[in-house]
Formats: C-alpha cells, sequence, structure tokens
C-alpha cells in the first residue's frame, strides 16, 4: 500500500510542484528541486504516517515577493527557515502551536486562497502587464508561522487516531528545508491536499514519501525538457484546483453559530488581504485577547442555601483576583446584612502570589463583619499552597455541604 500511496502522490506532486514554483515567482524546475528531499527526511524523523512534504500554495505566496524571482533568495530563505525551525524543536517550542486557534488557521488558508485564485486569471486569460501591486504583498512572513506548520498532520492525526509530536514535526521540517537549501529548494511545509491523498490510498508507514522522493527525481532526471513546453494557463489552472477546496464556506457557517469564534477568523480573513503577517499576528492577537478575557473573567456560579456558595470554574491566577473580589463584595460583603460564604474550589488548581494575598485580605474582610467564609473542595496542590502562606483564620472542608453545616450553626 506505501507503493501505491507514494506512486499516487508523486503523480499528484509533480505538476503542483511547477504550479507552486510559478506563484513563487520562480523557474518552475524549483518546484521538483524543493519536492523529493521531504520524502526521504520525513521516512526518518516525521510522526505521521499520512504527511508529505513539499511546496505548497500558501508557502510559495508567502515566499513570493521576498524572493523576488531570484533563486539564490529563495535557497537562501530556506536555510534561514529551516534552521528557525530546528532551533524552534531544539528548544522545545512546539507548545506555541496551541496559541494559533483553528479560526485564525482556516481565516488564513481562506483569504490565501482568494488571493492565489484571483492571481493566477492573469495566467489562465493570457494577461500581461498587471502591477504587482494588485497581488497580495508578503515579506519576511517565514518566521512569524512556523509553528502552523505541523497543523497538517494533527488533522489527519485526528481522523487516523493516532497523535504526533509538534516539537519533532517541527525538526523534520527544519531538517528537510536545511537540506533542501542545498539542492537548490526554497521552503517547504505539510501539503494539505497531498497528504489527504496519501492518507486516502491507504498509506501505513512514512516510507511512502521515499517512493514519492523517487518519482520526482526521475522526474528531474528525464522529464526536464519536456516542462519547457507547458503552457502557464496550464500551471494556472493547476493551481486554482488546488487551493479551490480551502476556501471552506461550511466552517464559516459553523463559526456564525459559534460567533466567539468568528471574530478571530474575520480578523485574520480580511487583515491577510492588506499584508499576510498582519492576518496571522491580528488573528493571533485577537484570540489571545479571548483567551486572557476568559482567564481574568472566570465563571462564577452563586447559588443561596442561606449561606452563599460560590463554585468557581476555572483556576485562579492573577488577572482574576479583581474580578473574584467584585463578585464577593457585591454579593456577600456589601450586602444588608453581610451574608456567610462557601467558596467551592474543586475545579482550582492553580493559585498564586497575588491569589493568596487578596484572600488574605478577604479573610480579613469577613472577621471584621462577623461572617465566615469557608473554603471547600481544595486539591492537595492548592491547600499547600495556602497552608504555606499561614493564612489567619483558614478554614477548609472536603464538601460543599460540611461548609454549609457549620456556616449554618454559627448563624443560628
Amino acid at each position: 500500500m506505501d507503493l501505491i500511496a507514494g506512486l499516487t502522490v508523486g503523480l499528484t506532486t509533480v505538476p503542483q510542484a511547477l504550479a507552486y514554483a510559478e506563484v513563487a515567482g520562480l523557474p518552475v524546475q524549483y518546484g521538483l528541486y524543493s519536492a523529493f528531499m521531504g520524502g526521504f527526511i520525513y521516512t526518518v524523523l516525521g510522526t505521521s504516517k499520512d504527511v508529505t512534504l513539499g511546496p505548497t500554495a500558501i508557502m510559495s505566496l508567502l515566499c513570493a515577493s521576498y524572493v523576488g524571482g531570484d533563486p539564490v533568495r529563495a535557497v537562501l530563505l530556506s536555510l534561514l527557515c529551516g534552521t528557525i525551525q530546528t532551533a524552534m524543536a531544539l528548544l522545545r517550542l512546539g507548545f506555541l502551536l496551541d496559541f494559533i486557534s483553528f479560526p485564525v488557521i482556516k481565516g488564513f488558508t481562506c483569504a490565501a486562497a482568494v488571493t492565489i485564485g484571483f492571481g493566477q486569471v492573469k495566467n489562465v486569460l493570457g494577461l500581461k502587464d498587471i502591477p504587482h501591486e494588485f497581488f497580495l504583498q508578503v515579506y519576511y512572513t517565514f518566521y512569524r508561522i512556523p509553528e502552523t506548520r505541523p497543523t497538517v498532520g494533527y488533522t489527519l492525526s485526528s481522523q487516523n487516531d493516532y497523535r504526533i509530536d509538534a516539537n519533532q514535526e517541527l525538526f523534520a521540517i527544519g531538517l528537510t528545508n536545511i537540506m533542501g537549501s542545498f539542492v537548490s529548494a526554497y521552503p517547504v511545509t505539510g501539503s494539505f491536499g497531498r497528504t489527504a491523498v496519501n492518507s486516502q490510498t491507504g498509506v501505513c508507514t512514512p516510507a511512502g514519501g521515499i517512493v514519492t522522493g523517487v518519482v520526482v527525481l526521475l522526474s528531474l532526471a528525464f522529464l526536464m525538457p519536456a516542462f519547457y513546453y507547458i503552457p502557464k494557463a496550464s500551471l494556472a489552472a493547476v493551481i486554482i484546483c488546488a487551493v479551490a477546496p480551502m476556501v471552506d464556506y461550511r466552517v464559516v457557517i459553523q463559526f456564525w453559530r459559534i460567533q466567539l469564534d468568528l471574530v478571530p477568523f474575520l480578523t485574520t480573513f480580511l487583515l491577510s488581504f492588506w499584508e499576510v503577517q498582519y492576518g496571522i499576528v491580528g488573528g493571533v492577537v485577537v484570540s489571545g485577547l479571548m483567551l486572557l478575557y476568559n482567564v481574568a473573567r472566570p465563571s462564577i456560579k452563586v447559588s443561596d442555601h442561606g449561606v452563599l456558595v460560590m463554585e468557581l470554574d476555572s483556576g485562579l491566577s492573577f488577572p482574576s483576583t479583581e474580578y473574584l473580589n467584585t463578585v464577593i463584595y457585591t454579593q456577600a460583603l456589601r450586602a444588608s446584612p453581610p451574608r456567610s460564604v462557601v467558596l467551592n474550589c474543586h475545579h482550582v488548581n492553580t493559585v498564586d502570589y497575588t491569589v493568596v494575598n487578596e484572600l488574605r485580605d478577604l479573610l480579613r474582610q469577613f472577621k471584621l463583619r462577623g461572617v465566615g467564609l469557608i473554603f471547600s473542595g481544595l486539591q492537595y496542590s492548592v491547600l499547600e499552597v495556602l497552608l504555606a502562606a499561614d493564612l489567619p483564620d483558614l478554614r477548609h472542608t472536603t464538601s460543599v455541604e460540611a461548609a454549609l453545616t457549620i456556616l449554618s450553626g454559627n448563624t443560628q
């Protein structure tokens, strides 16, 4: 099955590699130079049986304006890109992938697909002398998104029920780009389209990449003279067919239903038409702000059992202390008369120094008003921190019911 999958992907890779070199503004043979190295290296170092490395539409677009049609710059870019990726892998920075959300990735790929597709209309129609400014201008972006490249492997691993190592993926892709620079390749990454073909043809191990690499090498050895006669319109058609599925209208409908995810998606999608790096950075910033907001405003469920029970649905960290303080003051300490509180911390697994100081002040305020504050369901790691802080009048129970019994007895 690996042989069949490798041949199938190889026959898909050759025309796409030629077309993507056109997107990058390079002679078509540079697409083939970039297409074979990944098959050999990823077979040894990769962690996904499905992923195929090689030229892609998005990476070619990212390279286009920086390279400026100069193959030497393309080769240098591959070396620099690979060095950065390898360094990230050795420093175990693969976790950065977790901070790029799915809406950001989809917004970027949809915008890139639209840009690439419209950019090829001139070749399909035989138009000339279109101002270069009409197309998306991209520069120095290769170092901004290396952590997104293992997402191809994540997508297929989730479908085929296995796991990948993001750091190992970065190392494999980085080494491929470094070694590729010695054979005149420009930067490569995982291809969604060819990876899907590889998976659907039943590949069993990464060894299918070796067959793909051999097919590309044979094309370089024996078919190069024939490539001269391939019309640009044909290559443009290949590109348009390859990027069309990247515009996924169904996911937009899903984002519309989950409206919070629509914000980073639209931010990335719209800004990518201005500058690709602004799209990626803008989407990550918006996603980060949404994440920080959730941290700073944790969900606090309040129920009245004669004594107020406040249940925290997430961990406590310094951004959330002011909000916790506001809720407790509003609901309990400023009530008339002041109310006792059971703080259900069953879901809290971490606290920091700022939180401990805030809890110290709250315990003092409760004591001044003659009411009680009891912690219930503290995890051992959190209890250990609170005991080490030597909080005065700290009381804790294993359950909410036990805390209610204590406070109800005090009230009576």
